[in-house]
């Protein structure tokens, strides 16, 4: 049955989209779907997010391109957050999103109550772990579970066996963690008053904290294993992909990146690298593919429980680091030679620049030569933050190609 669903094409590549430029980023990068939130009812409220006439400028540009837009309405809710919450599942029906996502078992009946033709994702945030919960949800018209990050492929193999096939699977494949059981922490409620289960989490689980024995007032002693500190509640980050058939052949039909709060880069960087994999499933794994994925903002990767729960491969001690840097990115396709950049990190006359696009020109390399702006001006040093500049190349790069530069390690 999950074979039949692959030639099918319904496997998809969720990313995420915390603003509408990333969700143009995910897109040319080659998500299939992208998942963000209205200024309401999400669990990133720091993320940026969407006005109610961006969302439907959004689910516009999606439907153009074939592509499908899926909006988090997942806070756990009080009595008092089903304030005006009717009027907003409305509107996004009439929006025409193409699903919400949520957590709350409240929310999902007033969904039914005021839109019951509009189609329901059950949240990570619910904590799905077994079979009986699936066909409980799928009762209440639900169409597919977001699974709770705590289970292994066995787990999800198991439960896909016995569960209706219309119910479809989707898993988080990369990206941060909760040191906590799917995100449902209290960690952010206790040490700043935001609520992150209302989608006002600070992170606290990322700060650097000290030891303070009872009786020695005023001493604190910090656990220090790097130059940066301790991160004692720290995750490493998630990466599956190595491991995207396994979890086909588990059952699982949509394959979600974490990271709305994340840059333009990170979502074109990752996308990128899954696309292309999800695209060679049938050829032998192209290793280069996870090296790509230290180009970007990461922690320590791991596999988190999917081969079994084993806490201590899943702890981190340092802050989060990358390898290449995000430099300029395309804003027309080059011609005669040239292609016009705007800058977004200080490069110059001599640097190596290197290509992340969809095409072939991915990872091909730019020496960086004399650049001129707009006004045909000679620039050596692109300095000034968004500047439009022509770049010289050979390349055929194509509209919102990336371009970045590997960082020096010793600095």
């Amino acid at each position: 049955m999950t074979e039949s669903w692959y030639n099918r094409g319904m496997i998809e590549l969720l990313s995420p989209a915390g603003t509408f430029e990333k969700l143009k980023t995910a897109f040319k990068f080659g998500a299939d779907a992208v998942y963000f939130a209205g200024k309401k009812f999400g669990l990133r409220a720091f993320a940026g997010n969407f006005e109610d006439d961006e969302i439907e400028k959004a689910v516009s540009y999606a439907h153009s391109l074939g592509k499908k837009v899926y909006i988090t309405v997942n806070i756990l809710a009080h009595e008092s957050d089903f304030d005006g919450l009717a009027e907003y599942i409305k509107y996004l029906y009439g929006a025409k999103v193409d699903a919400v996502i949520v957590a709350d078992i409240g929310v999902i009946e007033l969904i039914r109550e005021v839109a019951p033709k509009l189609e329901v994702h059950v949240s990570t945030q619910a904590n799905v772990l077994n079979s009986y919960s699936i066909k409980a949800f799928h009762r209440l018209g639900v169409k597919r579970i977001v699974l709770a990050r705590e289970l292994s492929i066995e787990e999800i193999k198991e439960l896909r066996r016995k569960i209706p096939e219309e119910i479809e699977l989707e898993a988080f494949v990369h990206g941060a963690m909760c040191i906590s059981y799917s995100g449902r922490c209290l960690l952010s409620n206790y040490l700043s008053g935001r609520d992150s289960n209302r989608g006002a989490c600070v992170q606290a689980c990322r700060w650097e904290y000290t030891i303070h024995e009872k009786s020695r007032e005023g001493e604190e002693y910090p656990i220090e294993e790097d130059e940066r500190g301790t991160y004692i509640l720290n995750s490493k980050d998630l990466c599956m992909i190595e491991h995207l058939k396994e979890l086909i052949g588990a059952g699982v039909c949509s394959f979600k990146i974490e990271g709305r709060m994340k840059s333009e880069y990170y979502v074109a960087n990752v996308t990128n690298a899954y696309r292309r994999a999800l695209d060679n499933l049938d050829k032998p794994f192209d290793k280069t593919l996870k090296a790509e994925l230290l180009k970007s903002s990461h922690r320590q990767y791991t596999t988190g429980f999917y081969f079994g729960a084993n806490d201590k491969e899943c702890l981190e001690s340092s802050m989060p680091v990358q390898t290449h840097e995000f430099m300029a990115v395309a804003l027309e396709d080059a011609k005669d030679g040239k292609v016009l950049i705007e800058q977004r990190n200080r490069f110059k006359v001599g640097d190596e620049l290197e290509v992340l696009s969809t095409g072939d020109t991915f990872n091909k390399k730019i020496v960086v030569s004399p650049m001129t702006n707009e006004n045909g001006e000679i620039v050596e040093d692109a300095k000034r933050v968004m500047e439009k500049l022509y770049l010289s190349t050979t390349l055929a790069l194509k509209q919102g190609d990336i371009l970045r530069k590997k960082l020096d390690p010793k600095s």
